[in-house]
């Protein structure tokens, strides 16, 4: 947990201020890398937001004396150190809760899949969600700040600038061009002076009956970028992007989309997901919080995790065709039961 002290009062505080309300010095950026059980309270009592019960408050506390509240599914005895581990299983969902700060959540979620490895050489391809030209609260797309996180996350890993593409392709008439200007997306680009790239208008190489972008299979890592959806398959449907458009609505029109995930073989191994679900659309298209970013190599784990965190409505028929089990999804940091909302009930 990231805490910021101010250098000159020695106040401290978990928002990521950038100078002190008190003195209008710079904050330091403290980081706890140890964390202990210093108090334990158990809630019997379910609300909407809360909705599985029995769980635990754990009040932490770090090496750098910083206190914090969380919540646990498993109890703890004072004392006893809090720590989360990796999970490198192939088929493994990271969850974790957004407090303030995408990056943090970002360098979570990465970490407890065990991390991701690039240089100043890797090629990166970065496929944000870009399906209406809407303005970034609507959530019909990735938002510029989850965006921009991911950036940063990537540059402070040591990728470079030039190295990293930034692709999208419109699906109906509506221009690729005007969903990333309307969306803020192109904003984020522009100050990182990256130039998107419409796929659509890229190279694309035939792998049997697919037709796939040559960004994304000459890619050293694939990140897709999901902004995740109530009721919807959002990431997998989001990687389906890497297809050519003619390609993908004529397979559309002969076989189910399930059938086309197949197609997400040929770059497996390079391919992450990480999902953007701290403000979310519900299937009515009003937006909720829901305070989480995910995180898997799978996206169709990452949608099922998501479902079922957000208690939806109805399963998408992608997933359903699937035939997706939750059990054999291993989770890595957070619980099912600790993120649990019912998001559709407001």
């Amino acid at each position: 947990m990231a805490f910021y002290q101010c250098e000159k009062c020695k106040l401290t505080w978990q928002y990521p201020l950038e100078i002190c309300p008190h003195c209008f010095t710079n904050l330091t950026e403290q980081i706890g890398r140890q964390a202990r059980v210093i108090g334990v309270s158990r809630v019997g009592i379910p609300t909407l937001n809360h909705p599985s019960v029995p769980y635990f408050i754990l009040l932490l506390q770090d090496e750098n004396g910083n206190t914090w509240a969380h919540k646990s599914s498993k109890e703890y005895e004072i004392g006893a150190e809090f720590k989360t581990e990796a999970v490198l299983d192939a088929g493994a969902v990271a969850v974790w809760k957004v407090k303030y700060n995408y990056l943090e959540a970002i360098n979570k979620v990465f970490e407890l899949l065990g991390g991701i490895k690039i240089d100043g050489s890797s090629k990166i391809l970065l496929l944000p969600t870009a399906s209406a030209a809407t303005h970034y609260y609507f959530r019909d797309n990735t938002s510029p700040q989850f965006f921009e996180a991911v950036l940063e996350y990537l540059l402070k890993a040591g990728a470079v600038l030039g190295n990293i593409t930034v692709g999208a392709q419109s699906f109906d008439d509506i221009p690729i061009g005007a969903i990333a200007q309307k969306s803020g997306l192109l904003e984020v680009c522009q100050r990182h002076k990256i130039m998107p790239k419409d796929l659509s208008a890229s190279t694309f190489d035939k792998k049997g009956k697919y037709e796939l972008s040559k960004d994304a299979l000459d890619a050293d890592l694939v990140l897709n970028l999901a902004m995740l959806k109530i009721g919807q398959a959002s990431a997998t449907q989001n990687l389906f992007r890497i297809l050519k458009k003619e390609n993908f609505l004529g397979l559309k029109y002969l076989e189910s989309e399930a059938g086309i995930t197949e197609s997400f073989k040929e770059i497996e191994g390079k391919t992450m997901t990480i999902a953007d679900g701290e403000t979310t659309q519900r299937s009515n298209k009003l937006t909720n919080y829901t305070g989480v970013v995910l995180a898997g190599r799978d996206p169709q784990n990452v949608d099922l995790v998501f479902n079922e965190i957000t208690k939806a409505n109805r399963l998408p028929e992608i997933l359903k065709d699937l035939d997706l089990k939750l059990e054999n999804i291993p989770l890595a940091g957070r619980t099912i039961q600790e993120t649990q909302y019912l998001a559709e009930y407001f």
